[in-house]
């Protein structure tokens, strides 16, 4: 079962997390980052292309033989719906239309498609927890649960856990943070499902499990799926936000500007860099250069595992500064 972790508990802080109190700072003293909010509507012109591009490979590959499908689903299939995964998480922060909230649920929906799995309105709603509640033992469910880090505490077990963070990411919040069903996310479903009937009406079972085999193959043992264990686990030290600055970042909408980006989550993701180079001195910390490498060392560290992540103190959740005034500094809602 190969070497047991060293952690048996998570760290917990009494203090704000730290995107609230650099936010502050940051506004402070190069107040021009204001000049960076606002929509940015390049999505509109990439993420149809690549839904259209996923759609026209349903059909090549009806005729493909089941390796072929396979090794594709992983490689391409794979790598595009993470990438549309995370352009549905920019797409959550309102930065593609802004205040137009109908516009922003129906592209989400739109964008959703290709990954077979109705998400889009949930992850959104969710989403928005995690920021204004980072490090709540409840309401941030990004974080794993006491139970799973019990079960996969060893370097074989990290591996099975790797691999079913599909399932985890998707169930986790519904079964310890249910939360009501809303019209928008009835609609999602309706809208997925019906697309999932024609896919493999239209061209068969190899081109449905190359869009929803790909999703779920690409959130475990992929390099996309490196983001997911280099954000928030706590490789440096008791650092709650690691960044990683690496070429997948040009397919994965720059979310590896990941304390950039929970700093100031309204800045859209082209804009990220132009952040760390206006406030250099605020962003030369700690940082990934290699999501593979992320991956590899969760599996063999046993320092690191799903214990390896910040909790806020029960008693300091009841101050949680950052929730207070993340819309007020942005002027615009999560929802």
């Amino acid at each position: 079962m190969g070497q047991k972790v060293s952690r048996t508990e998570f760290e917990y802080t009494y203090t704000d997390e730290p995107h609230y109190t650099r936010r502050k700072q940051i506004l402070a003293k190069y107040p021009q980052v204001k000049e960076l909010y606002g929509p940015d509507y390049s999505m509109t012109i990439i993420v149809p292309l690549m839904i259209l591009f996923q759609i026209w490979m349903c059909y090549m590959l009806q005729d493909a033989s089941w390796p072929i499908v396979v090794i594709l689903a992983y490689i391409l299939g794979g790598t595009i719906n993470q990438s549309l995964n995370l352009a549905m998480h920019e797409n959550s922060h309102n930065n593609v239309f802004s205040r137009n909230y109908f516009a922003t649920r129906v592209f989400g929906i739109l964008m959703n498609l290709p990954m077979g799995v109705p998400a889009s309105i949930s992850f959104k709603k969710y989403h928005a927890d995690h920021h204004q509640f980072m490090g709540d033992n409840i309401k941030d469910q990004d974080i794993p649960t006491h139970l799973e880090a019990w079960l996969f505490s060893r370097t074989f077990t990290k591996v099975i856990w790797l691999i079913l963070n599909p399932f985890f990411y998707a169930l986790r919040p519904v079964l310890v943070y249910p939360k009501p069903v809303t019209r928008w996310e009835i609609i999602n479903f309706v809208v997925q499902m019906a697309f999932n009937v024609w896919i493999g009406y239209a061209f068969g079972s190899k081109a449905l499990f190359y869009l929803l085999g790909g999703t779920f193959l690409a959130m475990g043992l992929h390099p996309m799926a490196g983001h997911f264990i280099s954000e928030h686990y706590l490789f440096f030290g008791d650092q709650q936000t690691s960044s990683y600055y690496g070429v997948l970042n040009y397919i994965c909408w720059n979310v590896g500007y990941h304390n950039e980006h929970h700093d100031f989550p309204w800045i859209s993701y082209r804009k990220l860099p132009q952040l760390k180079e206006m406030a250099p001195e605020f962003y030369d910390l700690p940082h990934h250069t290699s999501w593979v490498k992320c991956l590899v060392d969760f599996v063999m560290d046993p320092a690191i595992g799903p214990y390896a992540r910040m909790r806020q103190a029960p008693d300091k959740g009841k101050d949680n500064n950052n929730a207070q005034v993340f819309d007020k500094d942005r002027e615009i809602k999560m929802d």
